[in-house]
């Protein structure tokens, strides 16, 4: 949980973000373009360039643009929904919606495995990577997946395991939330997501707004730019299927976000806590998968619920997801640090727009100059340093059960560590009376931990510490050793 500095738009470099934008268009990627970023409900950039539709106008913030699967979140969101309501369980087996469903090894043989909702949901169901044949089953019949299980699914990785982006596993949780909601999963993610959330421009057709405000999606032929037809809602639709604008993606990411502070909650639509949940590492993701692009090289990373996690050592903790579809490509990007988010939407067939999201963020975060806050320790956890480091010159054992746990002596007795440190304390010539300790380069790993020196006659002594998580809290950890 961060405190997040107020952003101005003037603190943005306004000429490279139009630039970024710009280029997409004139380096061919896609017709047309638009980008925001925001800070909460305050909107620091905004841009459109090129054409929502060919000859026609500029994208706007409430230009509607296919936003493939940075759907899936919409999808996990309403299961977590469910989930809490206690009539889905998250370690359910796939069969239990879909009991034809069966996996099949590379040899032709059955499995044994399945997937679990869980699993599914976290990218690790032991099912092949499937873009962009996945894109091309959006209008498919109920019918026709429950065939798809039935034949058999090719078990690549044990389930629970590996990280793999697989379509088709999201198209499953989109038969989970109707088997157990009894009616379309389409409508029920618009009457428990989209409609709460005041998402008026987001639906599964593109009849949810006027036909003037739909961007329409384009691929790039030798013979210059050709219109695809939207593809129409089907069983597929739970992995990419919605229509959305920046306006509205910037609600939606708003909130996922505030769940990252500790502010309390906008609404009851999904509790805080399993907003959080949805942003946390569940499956790593490793290079050479092709979500591994730009920057992720340098940063941890890996599939939450519907969400890809990222944490960077310099900048901290970042979310997103992309979506390439037939004629779009469309990014989310938000900063926990900060607060700040990014939304960029393109009309050209998987033309990128990860990349001007990714660009777009790290180039606002670089010239903020912005670095995550160390951890520091609390002042409770100072006192404690104090008191400790006089031992180092005094050994008193009246003090050593007000300042220790009970686990301290049972692990190793007060005897033993007394030796342990009078033997470091002659490692480094002594410590003078007088020594007072040094928390110029003190680290923490939590407000209850820290580590420091204290300086000796010919060396420095290395001193670390951690209390217990209680109220009345005493050191439960205590090291010392020569440098």
């Amino acid at each position: 949980m961060t405190t997040q500095p107020l952003v101005m738009a003037e603190h943005l470099p306004l000429d490279a973000l139009t630039a970024q934008l710009q280029a997409r268009v004139d380096s061919g990627a896609c017709p047309g373009a638009f980008a925001r970023i925001f800070q909460g409900d305050r909107v620091l950039f905004e841009l459109g360039v090129g054409e929502a539709v060919l000859d026609g106008p500029t994208p706007t913030a409430e230009t509607v643009f296919r936003i493939a699967s940075v759907s899936k979140g919409f999808t996990v969101a309403t299961l977590l929904i469910l989930r809490d309501r206690g009539v889905l369980c998250l370690d359910d087996p796939i069969t239990q919606f879909m009991p034809t469903f069966r996996m099949v090894r590379a040899d032709g043989t059955p499995s044994s495995n399945v997937p679990t909702v869980r699993m599914l949901m976290a990218m690790s169901g032991g099912l092949a990577t499937d873009d962009p044949w996945g894109d091309r089953q959006e209008s498919i019949t109920n019918d026709e997946l429950t065939a798809f299980g039935a034949n058999g699914v090719l078990e690549t990785t044990v389930p629970g395991t590996v990280f793999q982006y697989s379509n088709l596993g999201y198209a499953l949780l989109g038969r989970v939330i109707e088997v157990v909601a009894g009616r379309n999963f389409r409508d029920v993610i618009r009457d428990e997501v989209l409609v709460p959330l005041g998402l008026t421009s987001t639906g599964y057709d593109s009849s949810v707004v006027p036909f003037d405000r739909l961007a329409r999606g384009y691929r790039k032929s030798p013979d210059g730019w050709e219109y695809l037809e939207f593809a129409g809602p089907g069983a597929f639709s739970s992995i990419g299927g919605l229509f959305s604008s920046a306006r509205d993606l910037s609600v939606w990411v708003n909130w996922l976000a505030e769940a990252l502070t500790d502010g309390p909650s906008s609404n009851d639509v999904l509790s805080l806590a399993s907003r959080r949940e949805m942003q946390q590492i569940v499956t790593a993701i490793v290079a050479g998968d092709d979500l591994w692009v730009g920057g992720l090289q340098q940063r941890f990373v890996g599939y939450g619920f519907g969400l890809i996690c990222e944490h960077d050592r310099a900048v901290g903790q970042l979310v997103s997801h992309s979506g390439g579809y037939p004629g779009f490509s469309s990014h989310i990007r938000w900063h926990a640090g900060t607060g700040l988010g990014v939304v960029t939407l393109e009309n050209g067939t998987y033309s990128g727009a990860h990349h001007t999201g990714m660009t777009m963020m790290d180039t606002v975060l670089e010239h903020l100059e912005y670095q995550s806050p160390a951890e520091t320790a609390w002042p409770m956890t100072m006192a404690f340093a104090h008191r400790v480091s006089q031992l180092l010159v005094q050994w008193d054992d009246t003090q050593l059960d007000e300042l220790f746990e009970p686990n301290v002596a049972m692990d190793a007795p007060y005897e033993e560590r007394r030796r342990t440190i009078t033997a470091a304390v002659a490692a480094v010539g002594g410590v003078a009376n007088n020594a007072a300790p040094d928390f110029s380069r003190a680290t923490a790993d939590s407000p209850l931990q820290i580590t420091w020196h204290v300086p000796g006659a010919s060396g420095v002594l290395e001193c670390m510490l951690r209390l217990s998580p209680i109220v009345g809290a005493r050191i439960q950890t205590f090291r010392v050793r020569a440098l």
